[in-house]
């Protein structure tokens, strides 16, 4: 089998990669094991200078990992260069804050000594999406190295050369060999690879329906899974927000990546009173995106990254209109190879159609009126959902209430886009997944957490 690398800017090859068949899976997974021996027992000053070696070889190649995200998935340049910012300063967090974060934690019982220590597992098996194929990955890596784990990366389909790309770095950053392996298969051979004794852990990002099938399998085996998956995050736009400052950041962040983020704002949702002039100044701002080719640095939005993505959403889109929803821009798919799909919003978005159900993948907007606060709490919560979550509103106390105590995502965040920050967990609820990411608690989902007692 052969994985081909298509570019979403015109549906040329960039690039061919042969698979690898079951036996050199097998033989990566027994090199990785066995490296992990060596390696779960150096200091962490010894990883530490790796990891901030891997951050440095990050930065000094940015443009070049850039313009490969650009030509591979349809990233605009200027977003993969923070990408790639984000994934160094996430190796020089863990590189500085794990040994604080796994230092063994005294307990006063009536042993002579007893104290908790973090031990690592073993071999995350990591499956990773094309959106953020740099800092999916390093989310995941910079962590799992630094307890002194191991990595196997089935990465998706689209982004091998990132997927080679990460795997070259760690090596030339020092890392000893076979401690990270990127693994070209299809996503039926995962299965094979969670039942292999060897894999200790399994950490997954992408659809519901291939978190419900790995996690599935993997409990099936008695192994931990960490699951971040879909989200429609609401943003909650209060009638004494700031809507020039609101419209502002809604746009920004519903157009992040081109629409395609976990964390995009994808339901606006708006009290009657403010509605009108919400809107309008929502338009205007999303009217003055440009979209064009990822590789030209004044570009705000690329290409989706497959053309079957493209046109998933344009049926969730003709979907919702005909069941009401009214399309104030945008909602075109213009001729030719490319994937584009512009910047829409849709207006009048009720229960039971796509644009409020459905995570929209894409630069749609979908804009709901709520007749008060409480209704749009209801309206923000009415989802499988719970990745992430917003609220506008000059009353800082009580957007604050709203975040803290009634919006019920992973994360909620007051007059801000939702993002993810090393210092700060990150994870979701309900259909979003399980488990968390960075911060401390990211780094202790894969150690043993261990109780030794002394008499």
């Amino acid at each position: 089998m052969t994985i081909i690398s298509i570019n979403p800017i015109n549906g040329d090859e960039v690039q061919s990669y042969t698979s690898h068949s079951d036996q050199e899976v097998s033989t990566k997974i027994d090199q990785t094991y066995r490296a992990w021996q060596s390696w779960r027992l150096t200091s962490f000053e010894e990883r530490s200078l790796l990891m901030k070696n891997a951050g440095f070889l990050l930065r000094s190649r940015k443009d070049e990992l850039g313009r490969l995200m650009a030509v591979e998935m349809g990233k605009p340049l200027q977003g993969g260069l923070v990408e790639i910012d984000k994934c160094a300063d996430v190796c020089d967090y863990y590189a500085n804050k794990a040994e604080e974060y796994l230092s063994p934690e005294l307990v006063e019982t009536d042993a002579s000594k007893s104290y908790v220590c973090f031990e690592p597992l073993g071999i995350i098996l990591a499956v990773m999406p094309w959106n953020f194929p740099f800092w999916q990955v390093f989310r995941f890596l910079a962590p799992c190295l630094m307890a002194g784990n191991c990595g196997i990366l089935k990465h998706a389909s689209n982004v091998p050369g990132c997927a080679l790309a990460i795997e070259n770095i760690i090596l030339e950053a020092g890392f000893p060999p076979f401690i990270f392996q990127s693994l070209f298969i299809n996503s039926k051979a995962v299965n094979a690879i969670i039942e292999n004794p060897k894999i200790s852990a399994v950490t997954l990002t992408g659809s519901v329906e291939a978190g419900r099938k790995v996690a599935e399998k993997a409990g099936s085996m008695l192994k931990k899974t960490v699951l971040e998956l879909g989200g429609s995050d609401a943003y909650v736009i209060l009638a004494d927000a700031d809507l020039e400052l609101a419209a502002e950041i809604c746009v920004n962040s519903r157009l992040i990546n081109s629409g395609q983020s976990c964390i995009a704002a994808k339901r606006f949702i708006v009290v009657k009173e403010i509605e009108e002039e919400f809107t309008k100044l929502f338009k205007q701002k999303m009217s003055e995106k440009k979209m064009g080719d990822p590789l030209d640095e004044q570009t705000d939005v690329g290409p989706q990254a497959k053309v079957e993505l493209r046109d998933a959403l344009h049926q969730q889109v003709q979907k919702s209109i005909l069941n009401g929803a009214k399309c104030i821009l945008g909602g075109e798919v213009m001729p030719g190879k490319h994937a584009f799909y512009p910047p829409t919003i849709l207006t009048d978005v009720k229960k039971g159609m796509p644009a409020y159900d459905e995570e929209l993948f894409g630069p749609v907007a979908s804009i709901i009126s709520a007749e008060n606060e409480d209704e749009a709490v209801f309206i923000a919560n009415d989802t499988v959902f719970g990745l992430g979550a917003s609220v506008f509103s000059k009353n800082i106390h009580k957007a604050e209430e709203i975040a803290a105590k009634k919006l019920q995502a992973g994360s909620c965040f007051v007059n801000s886009s939702v993002k993810s920050d090393p210092r700060l967990p990150f994870g979701g609820i309900k259909q979003s997944g399980y488990g968390r990411e960075l911060a401390a608690y990211g780094i202790r989902e894969f150690v043993n957490i261990k109780t030794v007692y002394i008499r």
